[in-house]
């Protein structure tokens, strides 16, 4: 199949879907704070909303059942994403006409209700992908899921919040609604994946399965840690960036708003794609082990700005280059889960690994402020560089086991 067929079709397809998938995460985040605060809610009340993203977190829970059984129509993996947009829609409408001091209690539950779907629109969209995508495809599929992802990010993130100004909260949350769309026109142009995958014959298969089948590999416990650590120094580093380019560095938030965020998106999407389309030439392991590399020496572009002190220049060539080789690591990393899970239990697979992917994430950010506070800020880069370290010795080890994995495919 030909670059040019491939973008009609499933690289398409890829793109809606990711934007179906990152839209509905700020609204129940950092957008609904937002609004929480502007309507008057107590801190506290605020405080516990974040709960509401515990599905998130939790979602290789209920995977199995979405492996396990297949709705009627559209087939095994698009049959389960069309309701869940729509309910999606149904939920974030409904939000937009309650009024979150009010009634603060039935907003947390319709949230929690928006990021229980979501979190299952994940799920199956992940497993979608892994599923539908060939070797040569995973690369370049995963950089469009993500150049999707982010932008409904910044549309339901920052262009909300600037429309809440001039069209109120209710009207922007139908607008969101309304723009899932995007995600179902996705869901009618993709094809399901071949009729040879066949699901597991129970429940009971299809929670032990896809465990039993990620143990029964001869480098298993490698490739969990690999999945722990590869990301582990670029999500460090992330841990304190904005608060070092304001605190240690003294930009304005303005001046970061626009810099680490604006020109962070733009880096991240054009290191995704152009990492993707690298991943074509190179192959899965030399991509791993050579984006791997440049997020680390990423980590120590921050650790010059914190020498330099207040400089437009490197910091602007710090974010670009942070962002981009972050971007090319993501789309690297998710072709490797994809390529590693099994399509029998694509959506419990993915749903595991990527959750032991945060792991990392979860457990060491919040030792960052400390490190900085003992150290200072060019030693704490140099540190989160470091960190980087373990996730490439790791790769190294498996080299022999990924290169497997790409010939067999």
């Amino acid at each position: 199949m030909s670059i040019k067929n491939i973008f009609k079709t499933k690289i398409f397809v890829m793109t809606l879907l990711g934007f179906s998938s990152g839209l509905p995460l700020p609204l129940t985040s950092g957008t609904l704070q937002a609004w929480l605060t502007v309507a008057g809610v107590d801190l506290k009340t605020i405080g516990l909303f974040s709960l509401v993203s515990i599905p998130y977190t939790l979602k290789f829970l209920w995977s199995p059942f979405m492996d396990r059984f297949m709705p009627p129509w559209l087939g095994r993996r698009r049959g389960w994403i069309l309701p869940i947009q729509i309910a999606l829609m149904v939920f974030i409408s409904i939000m937009g006409f309650i009024s979150p001091k009010e009634t603060s209690l039935l907003m947390a539950i319709l949230a929690f209700s928006v990021a229980f779907m979501s979190a299952s629109q994940d799920i199956v969209i992940d497993a979608y992908r892994t599923d539908v995508l060939s070797d040569k495809e995973r690369g370049i599929g995963a950089a469009t899921f993500i150049t999707g992802y982010r932008i409904a990010m910044l549309v339901a993130g920052a262009l909300a919040l600037i429309l809440s100004e001039n069209i109120g909260w209710q009207n922007t949350y139908l607008l969101m609604a309304i723009l899932l769309i995007i995600g179902v026109i996705g869901t009618f142009s993709g094809k399901e994946p071949g009729p040879h995958i066949t699901p597991p014959k129970n429940i009971e298969e299809a929670v032990i399965g896809p465990i039993k089948d990620i143990f029964s590999r001869k480098n298993a416990i490698s490739i969990l840690l690999f999945i722990i650590l590869y990301k582990l120094g670029d999500a460090y580093a992330g841990a304190l960036t904005t608060a070092f380019l304001i605190r240690g560095v003294n930009f304005s938030p303005g001046e970061v708003g626009a810099i680490n965020k604006g020109l962070g998106l733009i880096a991240t999407i054009t290191g995704a794609m152009f990492g993707g389309a690298l991943m074509v030439r190179l192959g899965l392991y030399r991509s791993l082990l050579f984006f791997g590399i440049l997020q680390m020496v990423s980590n120590l572009s921050f650790m010059v700005l914190s020498l330099t002190g207040k400089n437009y220049p490197v910091m602007i060539s710090a974010v670009a280059f942070e962002n981009i080789t972050g971007g090319m690591g993501s789309a690297a990393f998710l072709a490797f889960v994809m390529a590693i899970c099994n399509r029998k239990y694509s959506a419990t697979q993915y749903a595991l690994l990527s959750s032991l992917a945060a792991l990392g994430r979860v457990f060491i950010s919040p030792t960052s402020g400390y490190i900085v506070s003992q150290t200072g800020w060019a030693t704490f880069f140099l540190f989160t560089a470091i960190t980087a370290l373990p996730g490439l010795l790791f790769l190294l080890i498996l080299k022999t086991a990924i290169l497997n994995i790409q010939n067999d495919q």
